[in-house]
């Protein structure tokens, strides 16, 4: 076919045509002026070899708001780029170890480099983050199961969660310490394995750091061997760097993650210098990029840039700005020839920054978009309140602004220019700042309520991020405008959102700092500093601690006495943020000042609660819910709750009764009787279990937890059939569901099909490779086909995770039996025995390695011990005839039958 002239050029040229957003910021970096050191020492360390000596891997921008920051983190990912790497960007967008990984994940994956299995563990550790209560029994241990755990593991487990969880530090000069919590070791490893259908979930939401950081690693790793650098930005560290910065250093200095590769660096940027005591052990592998305002050269060779060259024109801009560069960057950009185009020096910040617009219009448009934390081309349109025509000739002009940082999907004002607008605005016409934070109000709760009515609900519209981000506006907004109901209403939010995790409780606090600052309410801001303040000393538990102590629901406790003293002298000083603004004597709220409703009493409670359940303290837990029941008695979230804590304790029929209360008030609560179901099977009481689970899946038939638990109770009734039928449909919902897998796993051991039974542990075992009850179950089985060797490492590794797991110590004797080593089966059967005093099958075992070892008297002790237990037990009485039954040569030696392997 013949081509037409000028064809194959028009397809390069569509090949290669850059996007809009691409040429504003390829015309911002052609007009990026100063830092030449900076850039210069970035620059530098990627010319050397990786693994140079002398190279660094970790890079800290810090300055003062308005240095420019951000635009010189920006021109470094552009070197980086230009140097082949591999980059991703995170700011204060990301509020956590998780959302960080997603947006390096996602931004990775855009150039080529999908780490797949890290996508895979966020979806699930989203997913898992709001169904706490919804997954709380999907891994219950059966009682009957071989799987249990000693009185020291529970102490082992409580330590770890002392020293992980800030909220069980307070909780430990309470009176919950280890030996109390050692007297509920099943209950501990119930708790926390019941929340969730599976170990992994369990991690995943205790400590996600933990799960998903070793499998970046390993990702990263894999995508270093095919680019010269991986870089990674970290910007607005000022508010990221408290959560995000021992993470970072135990993934760059230590090896508690995995091995980092040599070709990776991290760049942050944040107003503070790092922590110098934090980082000195690495301190030769750190360099420090203090900014300040520009130099007198660098102002000048930017509006140089800009074309302004004029003596007078160039000093009066140096004097108004400092040579602070945001400011520099804005004054010059209306290219003034004149001084008098520069402005009188008593003009405000804002006239300095809208000076160079004069068209009266857009002045008051960027103006009017000053209002909105972040922008879109809605929020734009609200704002501005123009035609559906115009809306995106504003918006992309608005993103061309030198004080508007756009990121793509979001696009905002710089705080340092922001905030005197807002100021502005609020003192200039009280009456339009209320009237402009009403309409945006009323704009983004419409478009909240249409998703809430999708979703089903508010309860069920809080998983949701969207929802949540409309939610976050709205209430700004509303608290803003000074509505009289709009404090209540966000501590109402915030009771909620400490119930979904600490993360989304922490962007409730922000918003009510910035709806303080923004809007001159003192009273707002000493809310977020004292909320603030207990997350980080106690997590939600203690936040919400604080906010019933000031609804007067609960007294202060003397133990925290020291953080009411320490948030009542910031109040009193107003040291954390300097002056208040002028404002009228009714725009403060006052701090000890909140009426809650019973009923947010009562979540509060609930939501206290589950808290308090997620660090082991179950009984005060119950007390927290008794109370939420006293408040509001027909509140069927506390009676779930209730039903939780009692089952942490081992005491199902109590649970049960909590659960009847419940059902009672919501009777189609699909997964409070799938709960129910649940328990009823642990206690043996299979029709009823039946009966429950069936009619949650008739309410809920995608919920695979359900499905799964019925496959078990029909295990135990012996019907193979709806059992396999059951797990291979809980199967079809969630493939990775590693509990349903072992499950099928035993059920395939009774159909005779080993080689299926091994793939299902296998595969379990490969989704949850430090679960140690998978580890145990794939080493029976490695076992009962005689694999003695390759059994023992699966115990072995068990025991590394677990190291008090009875039911491990036991089945590793029986196969060291098998190998000859007596002695050594010997000693793991007694730390079987003590761990678990009653425990039949390894008594009947101990009796037989008596045998062997030529000791009568003591498998005689055993095989009674066991019978006296289980006189029902085939395998018991079998042993306990033999043990009663042997014969001994003269020398000693047994003559006797010998044990089975």
């Amino acid at each position: 076919m013949e081509r037409r002239p000028g064809g194959e050029a028009e397809e390069h040229m569509a090949r290669v045509r850059s996007s809009r957003r691409q040429l504003i910021q390829q015309r911002r970096r052609q007009a990026f002026v100063g830092r030449d050191a900076e850039r210069a020492a970035f620059r530098d360390n990627l010319d050397l070899a990786p693994d140079a000596g002398a190279a660094w891997f970790l890079f800290h921008v810090h300055g003062n708001a308005g240095v420019g920051k951000t635009f010189l983190v920006r021109e470094l990912e552009q070197i980086a780029r230009d140097r082949g790497a591999l980059t991703a960007y995170a700011d204060e967008a990301v509020g956590s170890v998780p959302e960080v990984l997603g947006a390096i994940s996602a931004q990775c994956a855009a150039q080529g480099h999908r780490f797949k299995e890290l996508d895979r563990l966020l979806a699930v550790h989203r997913e898992r983050r709001y169904e706490a209560e919804v997954a709380a029994l999907a891994a219950v241990p059966d009682p009957q199961a071989e799987p249990s755990a000693g009185s020291t593991a529970v102490a082992r487990v409580a330590t770890a969660a002392l020293g992980y969880v800030p909220v069980v530090g307070p909780l430990a000069s309470a009176g919950v310490d280890a030996a109390q919590l050692a007297r509920g070791v099943d209950q501990m490893r119930t708790g926390i394995g019941t929340r969730f259908r599976n170990q992994e979930d369990a991690r995943l939401v205790r400590e996600p750091e933990q799960v998903l950081t070793p499998v970046l690693l390993r990702e990263v790793r894999e995508a270093a061997a095919d680019v010269p650098w991986i870089v990674l930005f970290l910007d607005t560290y000022e508010r990221t760097g408290p959560v995000l910065d021992r993470w970072l250093h135990d993934v760059l200095a230590t090896d508690r993650y995995g091995e980092v590769p040599d070709n990776l660096v991290v760049v942050t940027s944040g107003q503070y210098p790092l922590d110098t005591v934090r980082w000195s052990d690495v301190a030769d592998f750190v360099t420090d990029l203090p900014l300040g305002p520009f130099t007198e050269a660098e102002a000048r060779g930017l509006l140089a840039d800009r074309g302004v060259v004029a003596e007078p024109v160039v000093a009066e801009v140096l004097r108004l700005t400092g040579g602070l560069p945001v400011l520099v960057s804005t004054l010059a950009q209306a290219r003034p020839v004149d001084v008098d185009d520069v402005g009188d020096p008593s003009v405000t910040a804002v006239d300095r920054f809208l000076k160079w617009e004069q068209d009266p219009v857009r002045r008051a448009a960027a103006l009017a978009c000053a209002f909105p934390r972040q922008l879109d081309a809605d929020i734009v349109q609200v704002a501005v309140r123009c035609a559906d025509d115009e809306t995106e000739t504003y918006f992309e002009w608005l993103r061309g602004l030198p004080f508007v940082s756009d990121r793509g999907d979001r696009v905002k004002y710089h705080d340092l220019v922001r905030a005197p607008m807002l100021r502005l605005q609020r003192h200039r016409s009280p009456r339009q700042w209320i009237a402009r934070h009403r309409r945006l109000a009323q704009a983004l709760g419409q478009w909240r309520a249409e998703i809430e009515t999708e979703l089903g609900g508010e309860e069920a519209a809080w998983t949701d991020e969207w929802w949540r981000r409309l939610r976050l506006e709205e209430s700004y907004h509303r608290l803003c405008a000074g509505l009289r109901t709009a404090p209540a209403d966000v501590l109402r939010d915030f009771v909620v959102a400490c119930d979904q995790g600490e993360d989304v409780a922490r962007r409730w606090v922000g918003l009510l700092r910035d709806a303080g600052e923004d809007a001159g309410a003192q009273g707002l801001r000493d809310w977020a500093d004292g909320l603030a303040g207990a997350l980080e000393r106690g997590r939600e538990a203690a936040a919400l601690e604080l906010l019933l102590v000031q609804a007067g629901e609960l007294p202060p406790p003397e133990a925290h006495r020291s953080t009411f003293d320490w948030m009542a002298e910031e109040q009193e000083r107003g040291s954390m943020h300097g002056p208040a603004a002028p404002a009228a004597p009714e725009e403060r709220i006052e701090y000890d000042r909140v009426d809650l409703d019973d009923r947010t009493l009562a979540l509060a409670h609930v939501a206290r609660g589950k808290a308090l359940r997620g660090s082991g303290a179950y009984q005060r837990a119950l007390a927290e819910y008794d109370r939420a029941l006293t408040l509001a008695p027909d509140l069927a979230r506390a009676h779930r709750g209730k039903a939780l804590a009692h089952a942490d304790l081992g005491d199902y029929r109590t649970a049960i009764d909590a659960l009847d209360r419940a059902l009672e008030r919501e009777p189609d609560h699909a997964r409070s009787l799938s709960t129910r179901g649940e328990y009823h099977r642990i206690l043996g009481q299979h029709d009823e279990a039946l009966a429950d689970l069936d009619r949650a899946i008739r309410l809920d038939p995608a919920r695979e937890f359900t499905w799964a638990s019925r496959g078990a109770t029909w295990l135990r009734l012996g019907d193979l059939d709806r059992a396999l039928a059951d797990l291979d449909r809980a199967l079809e919902l969630e493939p990775d569901y590693a509990w349903a897998l072992v499950r099928r796993a035993r059920l395939l051991r009774d159909l005779g099909e080993p080689t299926r039974q091994m793939e299902d542990l296998d595969r379990a075992v490969a989704l949850q490779p430090d679960w140690a009850w998978g580890l145990c179950e794939r080493g029976d089985a490695l076992r009962s086909a005689g694999h003695h060797q390759a059994a023992l490492t699966d115990y072995d590794r068990a025991l590394d995770l677990d190291p008090a797991y009875a039911s491990a110590y036991a089945s590793r004797a029986v196969s060291r039996a098998a190998l000859g080593r007596h002695e050594e089966a010997l000693a793991d059967l007694d730390r079987a025995v003590e761990l678990k005093p009653h425990y039949a099958w390894a008594l009947s075992r101990r009796a037989l390695v008596h045998l062997e070892l030529g000791d009568p008297a003591r498998a005689q002790d055993d095989a009674d011990r066991a019978l006296s237990l289980r006189p029902d037990d085939p395998f018991v009485q079998e042993t306990h005839t033999r043990a009663h039954n042997h014969s001994v040569t003269g020398d000693g030696r047994h003559t006797g039958p010998s044990p089975a392997p």
